[in-house]
Parts: structure tokens; sequence; C-alpha cells
């Protein structure tokens, strides 16, 4: 239904962007720790509407090769919206496409959420289509590295807790795992902090 939304960057917080488009915002969810615009700034997003009974959800994606594996991972069966997300999420895409490749079913199973069966069902599934897909994303010039939010390295903490907690991780965990990264990076990059933290 929705290609892209063109406008301006409203908010931002790890796992979620607010994008106005002609006086409406727009809620994305978007994968962690992946460089986006920053607050203020013009964003053209590439979007995905999932349709549930419940909920219309919009995923959010800074480029259009990363949306199209996001819809690539929902066409594998057993893994839904949050578990792609959370894919997209725990591994870059050139290190994801790197994995299905070398049928590294161990590196998917190191994503929350990810067991050995379903590990093995996106191996079976995107094999055939990890090579080509592969080269695409070797070129560095198809992911915008947009401005950096830096923000309180408190509020980013805060944010970065919440990220991880919504792709499954416990509340323990998710501190545990951001106060040790906030430790091993500069905790004002939330991007660099929520990836930190997820691997």
């Amino acid at each position: 239904m929705y290609e892209f939304l063109e406008g301006q960057v409203a908010s931002r917080r790890a796992a979620s962007l607010a994008l106005a488009v002609n006086g409406i915002g727009f809620d994305l969810r978007v994968p962690l720790g992946v460089p986006m615009p920053a607050v203020g700034s013009p964003a053209k997003m590439f979007v995905h509407l999932a349709v549930r009974e419940d909920a219309h959800t919009l995923y959010g994606f800074p480029d259009e090769s990363l949306r199209d594996l996001f819809r690539l991972l929902l066409k594998v069966r057993g893994v839904g919206p949050s578990m792609a997300l959370a894919v997209l999420s725990g591994l870059s895409r050139e290190e994801f496409l790197q994995a299905v490749l070398r049928e590294d079913a161990k590196t998917l199973q190191g994503i929350k959420g990810v067991g050995k069966k379903t590990a093995e069902q996106i191996l079976l599934d995107l094999k055939d289509k990890a090579q080509s897909l592969a080269g695409a994303a070797s070129d560095p010039d198809l992911i915008p590295r947009a401005p950096q939010t830096g923000g309180p390295a408190a509020g980013n903490v805060e944010d970065a807790i919440g990220a991880l907690m919504s792709i499954g991780y416990t509340e323990k965990e998710a501190k545990t795992r951001v106060q040790k990264a906030a430790d091993a990076v500069d905790p004002t990059d939330l991007e660099a902090l929520v990836r930190a933290a997820i691997q």
C-alpha cells in the first residue's frame, strides 16, 4: 500500500521514528542500531505496512534494499514482522547475508527469539537469493550514513533499554547489556550504543 514516506523527522527513539509528512505524524518501527536521519532533518523512509486484526504497524527503513530484505524475511515460514525486525537489528545487512551464504545457523541463533528451527528455515528459504543480495549489500553507497542524533547519555541509555525490551529482552537483560555497552562505546551515540548492546 505504501512505498515510501518523505518528510521531516519529528522525533527519534532507538526502536521508532516519528516522521512528519504534510502535517501528519507517522510512527515508524525501525531496526535497532541502523543509522537514521537526525531530528529536524528531511528524510525519505521506505516503509512496509503490517496489518493485523488488532493493529496496523508501519515499519521504516532508510534505504529500499533494507526494506526489501525485511520483506524477504517475512516470506520465511515462522518469521513475522517483529522477528524480521529483530534479525535486522541483531545483524547488519551484510553480516546477515554472509551468515546465510556460509549456512551459519549459530550466528542467526544468536539473535533474540531465533531458535534452531527458524534459523535453519531462514537458511533454506533465502540461500538462493543471498548471493545477489550480498553483492548489493557490499556497496556502501547503498547505505546512507545519516548524521547521528546526539543527546544526553542518560536518555540514550533509557531508550536503548526500551529498544532491547521491544525485541524480546527482559528488563534485567536489557539493563545489563546496555550498561556494559555504555562502558565500551560513546553513550551519546544512540545507534552505536544499541548495536553494541545487542552484539
